[in-house]
């Protein structure tokens, strides 16, 4: 079970950015996404909504108190930073572990964090966005696996080289 925890979300500021956290989690394998910071219930409801009419098992959901969540949480902590080690160097450390809380910021990261995990992470050593370095972390935790997954949803993109198509 993969865990994404998205730190400090601010409704006003990051509303954008923090959906865009929970639809790339959920497209690329992630089972949920924990947002702390200000509770923001039409993100939740957003999520949700995509989660209902594109399929998958997706679960979002909001905790106060992300200390609790990082200190509750059975199995691997993993938090993505510009400052941690090379990915690429660490992975085979992760990959195959079952429970998995990946941590990404928002607003600047509080050293609690860094001590509270298993293993920092850099997705490069340049500044990045949350969503890439998650994108990033999945791909390489599920091998490219997760670039196949089927979901069961209500609609359907149909592939195609040109224009646009949904099946309903």
């Amino acid at each position: 079970m993969i865990t994404v925890l998205r730190l400090g979300h601010r409704k006003k500021r990051d509303a954008r950015l923090s959906t865009h956290c929970g639809l790339a989690a959920r497209a690329l394998g992630a089972d949920t996404i924990v947002f702390s910071g200000e509770k923001d219930q039409q993100l939740l409801d957003s999520i949700k909504k995509v989660s209902k009419n594109w399929g998958g098992r997706f679960k979002a959901s909001y905790e106060k108190d992300w200390r609790k969540a990082i200190k509750n949480f059975r199995g691997t902590k993993v938090h993505l930073t510009m400052y941690g080690l090379p990915i690429q160097d660490q992975m085979r450390k992760i990959g195959g572990k079952r429970d998995v809380l990946v941590i990404i910021g928002g607003e600047k990261v509080p050293g609690e964090v860094y001590r509270a995990v298993d293993y920092n992470l850099a997705v490069t050593n340049q500044p990045h966005s949350e969503v890439a370095a998650l994108a990033i972390f999945l791909h390489e935790y599920f091998a490219g696996r997760e670039l196949r997954k089927r979901f069961d949803g209500r609609l359907k993109i149909v592939p195609q080289e040109f224009g646009k198509k949904i099946s309903i």
